[in-house]
C-alpha cells in the first residue's frame, strides 16, 4: 500500500512537471505570425464555431428544464410569487449553468478531438518532424489550440447563456403559466452585472482547463493507436474533473 501511494504521488508530480514544462514551452516560443495565422485560424473554427450549435441545443434543454422545474416548485408553494421563475431560470443559468454544460460539452468534442490529433501527430513522428524542422512543436500544435479555447469559450459561454433563458421564456409562454413580463421582471429582480462577469471568469477558466490538459495527454502520447485511444480518454476525463475544481475553486473566491 505504501509502495503504491508512493508511486501515485511520484506520477502525480512527474506529470504536474511535464505539464508544466509543456505550457512553458508552449508559451516562450515567439511565433512567426504567417506561420501560425492560419493554424490559429482554424482553431478558432473548430473550437469555437463549430460547437455552437451543439452547445446551443444542450443549453436550449438546459434551460427549459430549468424552467419546468421552477413552474413545477411555483405550483406547489402559496408564498412564491410567478417572478420567481425568471429569477432561478437567469441566474441559474447565468451563474453556473451556462458554463458548465458548455464546458462538459466541448469537453467531450473539443478536448478528445484535440487529444486524438496531437496523439496521432505524436506516434506517426509527425511532431518529431517539426522538431527536425526547426519548429517548436509545443508552440506551433498547442499555444494555437489553448489560445482558442481561452477566447473563444466566453462567446460560447454568452450563446448558451441567450438561448437557454429564451427557452425558459418559450416554456413559461408556450404553458400559460409565466408571461413574458413576469418572466422578465422576475430576471431582473435578482440580476447582477457581477454574475455575468463571474459567468464570463469561469469561461475564461474553463476553457483553459479543457485545451491545456487535452494538449497535455495528446502531446505526451506513446504506445500506437492504443495510445491514442487512452489519451483521448484521459483527457475527456480529467478536463472535466478541472473544469469542476475550477468551478468549485472560483466560487468560493470570487461570490
Amino acid at each position: 500500500m505504501v509502495a503504491l501511494i508512493r508511486h501515485r504521488t511520484d506520477a502525480f508530480f512527474t506529470g504536474l512537471g511535464r505539464f508544466g514544462l509543456l505550457l512553458g514551452s508552449a508559451f516562450s516560443g515567439t511565433p512567426h505570425l504567417r506561420l501560425y495565422y492560419r493554424n490559429l485560424t482554424e482553431q478558432f473554427v473548430r473550437v469555437g464555431i463549430d460547437s455552437l450549435p451543439i452547445v446551443a441545443l444542450a443549453s436550449a434543454f438546459t434551460g427549459a428544464v430549468a424552467a419546468v422545474q421552477s413552474i413545477y416548485q411555483l405550483e406547489g408553494s402559496f408564498y412564491l410569487p410567478k417572478t420567481a421563475v425568471g429569477s432561478f431560470v437567469t441566474t441559474s443559468v447565468i451563474l453556473e449553468l451556462g458554463a458548465l454544460i458548455a464546458a462538459f460539452i466541448l469537453a467531450g468534442r473539443v478536448g478528445a478531438r484535440i487529444a486524438a490529433e496531437l496523439g496521432t501527430m505524436r506516434v506517426t513522428e509527425q511532431i518529431d518532424a517539426l522538431e527536425a524542422m526547426g519548429l517548436n512543436s509545443a508552440s506551433y500544435l498547442v499555444l494555437p489550440r489553448i489560445l482558442a479555447g481561452v477566447l473563444m469559450f466566453p462567446l460560447i459561454y454568452v450563446v448558451a447563456c441567450t438561448v437557454g433563458i429564451g427557452m425558459g421564456i418559450v416554456v413559461g409562454e408556450t404553458t400559460g403559466v409565466i408571461p413574458l413580463a413576469t418572466f422578465i421582471d422576475g430576471a431582473r429582480l435578482l440580476f447582477r452585472p457581477y454574475d455575468l462577469f463571474f459567468g464570463v471568469v469561469k469561461s475564461l477558466a474553463f476553457g483553459f482547463a479543457i485545451t491545456s490538459v487535452s494538449c497535455y495527454y495528446g502531446y505526451y502520447t506513446s504506445g500506437g493507436a492504443e495510445g491514442v485511444g487512452r489519451s483521448t480518454t484521459q483527457a475527456t476525463v480529467m478536463s472535466c474533473v478541472f473544469v469542476l475544481l475550477a468551478d468549485y475553486v472560483l466560487a468560493v473566491i470570487m461570490l
